[in-house]
């Protein structure tokens, strides 16, 4: 019985190096690119909300630039890439969420939303445009000044997450 499984493991092993291979790139990140894309550039992401994060347009930049690169083979250029990310932060802001007795707010709710140019170079008919959202909710007792931090962390890998998704992995 052990030798029969032992059999199937290799062939199953086998078989997978002998189909060939499709035109569509992959990887085990779950990237889906076509192989003609090799380098991406992010340009900076300007903060256009009315209200500002000082560090928000830096942090989203970067984190965006650090997931491609950690999760494709794909190298960075300052500009031109085969693929591209420009765009802007169009909203920063908090709002009370759900209401206690005495019109209390018990909770409060930061959004970002950014909007995005992807373009893809090598295929054209990826291009779009899209804004994304993503929030986080804190107790309203708790001063801004001692949450906004890791908030703002949260936010902008969800907003890297579901941007990756989008462009690269196909979801």
């Amino acid at each position: 019985m052990l030798k029969k499984f032992i059999l199937i493991i290799v062939l199953l092993a086998t078989m997978g190096s002998l189909i060939p291979s499709c035109t569509v790139g992959y990887s085990f990140t779950g990237a889906n690119l076509s192989p003609e894309v090799r380098t991406f550039t992010v340009y900076y992401f300007p903060n256009r909300a009315k209200l500002i994060n000082p560090t928000l347009s830096q942090n989203f930049t970067e984190k965006l630039k650090t997931k491609i690169e950690r999760q494709t083979s794909l190298n960075e250029l300052s500009e031109n890439g085969d693929i591209e990310y420009e765009g802007q932060i169009t909203a920063y802001e908090f709002r009370p969420m759900a209401v206690q007795k005495d019109d209390v707010s018990s909770k409060t709710r930061l959004t970002v939303s950014i909007k995005l140019k992807y373009t893809n170079h090598k295929v054209p008919d990826d291009d779009f445009e899209q804004t994304y959202t993503a929030y986080e909710d804190f107790d309203s007792n708790l001063p801004i000044s001692s949450v906004e931090d890791e908030l703002t962390d949260a936010i902008v890998e969800k907003l890297t997450e579901d941007i990756f998704n989008a462009t690269i992995a196909n979801w």
